[in-house]
């Protein structure tokens, strides 16, 4: 199931990358200028740490950065999908705490970085309801519209890995 495909009526986002929390961004790899264009979001030294869950060559981040890559689906993950994830959003709170500025990204910047940003929300103290509300205020009203990855929220991502690794 890869929501992406499923759902090409999907807009693309109004800006590139949005802060969440102060430090913690959320962004995809195009958006929709002021003129509706379609633009590439290209990163280069905005941000201090990137996490990239979907890789295009050509998008950046430039060189000096820090740079995390963990490419996974927008659908069902396993046990080592959700690690990754889990350890993603412990490296982005680390870095927060750091002072760093840390940019996670996916192909919009709707799901697949909303997982990440929202279990680091979640990490920090916010409950998962708390955390989706604020990604998609911030972020936009498309964000985290993957039911399963906000079902995994709700269910809390370490027991969602449990269960996927014990049916493996």
């Amino acid at each position: 199931m890869r929501t992406r495909g499923k759902q090409p009526d999907v807009p693309a986002p109004k800006s590139p990358w949005d802060e969440i929390v102060p430090g913690l961004w959320m962004g995809g790899h195009e958006f929709r200028d002021r003129s509706g264009r379609l633009e590439l979001a290209v990163v280069r030294d905005e941000f201090d740490v990137v996490q990239t869950l979907l890789r295009l060559p050509g998008y950046g981040p430039g060189p000096g950065v820090e740079h995390h890559v963990w490419a996974i689906p927008d659908g069902p993950l396993d046990g080592t999908q959700l690690a990754g994830v889990i350890r993603l959003a412990r490296a982005a709170n680390d870095a927060l705490d750091a002072g760093r500025r840390v940019l996670v990204r996916c192909y919009h910047g709707y799901n697949r970085s909303g997982l990440v940003v929202a279990h680091a929300l979640v990490q920090r103290g916010d409950t998962a309801d708390q955390a989706i509300q604020l990604i998609r205020a911030r972020r936009s009203a498309w964000a985290l519209h993957n039911e399963l990855f906000v079902e995994y929220l709700r269910t809390g991502l370490a027991t969602v890995r449990l269960l996927e690794e014990l049916a493996e």
